[in-house]
């Protein structure tokens, strides 16, 4: 059933069937205006195409429409993929960096459009990120550092967007937590009170922001706990109580056993 915009090329103009190489797929259900298309400028209609037509993309890596090339390139063999990490599209050139094998793929790693070099921070194996944690652009730096080896994260410690340092506080090993105490950020201080060991999270219990002392409260032993029923916030004091009342019945239980 026909979806979506009117069934036309990449440039506007009328599809005709009755000329399209792929004509005798109509015969079998395979396409049809406006449902399946390999020429058609709506990207359902090529992706619902290449979908059933799998044999047909090998054909399509050289369409003049790149968002035939990118769908095409979904299913494509994989032989045929490396040409198109020099497409002139970048959507297409992703594609490829996804599907290829990392040792083609690397070539991708100085690609000028984020994109690709974001696709490769989704599928290079752990080995190959830590360029990419380096790359200019914090969304493929934050990318690579979700699926980097916790290893390497401290590297990041320093990084100028608060959310990948927000990401190592979370993921970073225990001991270089106290490299992100003193972070300019609250989110960040906020995720290192939430992995401190309770004895270390004296050095935050000051701190200026409601939420990093909320965190506090929180976890902090009995001391910190009942030191922070008075601070001046109430939702600190109330964590803060809740904490105390979790301790002392940890107290009991261990004294009933």
């Amino acid at each position: 059933m026909p979806e979506g915009p009117d069934p036309v090329d990449w440039q506007g103009r009328a599809l005709d069937c009755a000329t399209c190489r792929f004509a005798r797929f109509r015969d079998t259900r395979q396409c049809a205006p406006g449902w399946s298309c390999a020429h058609d400028r709506y990207a359902p209609r090529i992706a619902r195409f290449f979908v059933m037509n799998p044999a047909a993309a090998d054909m399509c890596l050289d369409a003049p429409y790149a968002e035939t090339r990118a769908q095409a390139a979904r299913v494509a063999n994989l032989f045929r993929l490396r040409p198109l990490l020099d497409d002139p599209d970048p959507a297409v050139r992703a594609v490829a960096a996804l599907r290829l094998p990392a040792a083609q793929a690397r070539a991708a790693l100085t690609d000028p459009d984020r994109e690709v070099r974001a696709a490769l921070a989704w599928r290079l194996p752990f080995a190959d990120l830590v360029p990419l944690l380096h790359d200019d652009d914090p969304h493929v730096r934050l990318i690579a550092a979700r699926r980097a080896d916790p290893g390497v994260l401290p590297i990041l410690a320093r990084d100028p967007d608060p959310e990948i340092r927000v990401l190592v506080a979370e993921r970073v090993a225990p001991r270089w937590l106290g490299h992100l105490v003193a972070d300019p950020d609250p989110l960040v201080r906020r995720a290192v009170a939430q992995r401190l060991a309770p004895e270390a999270l004296e050095r935050l219990a000051g701190d200026p922001d409601l939420r990093v002392r909320h965190a506090v409260a929180e976890r902090g032993p009995a001391a910190l706990a009942a030191r922070l029923l008075d601070d001046p916030e109430a939702p600190v004091r109330e964590a803060a109580a809740t904490r105390l009342a979790e301790l002392s019945a940890e107290r009991d239980s261990d004294v009933d056993r």
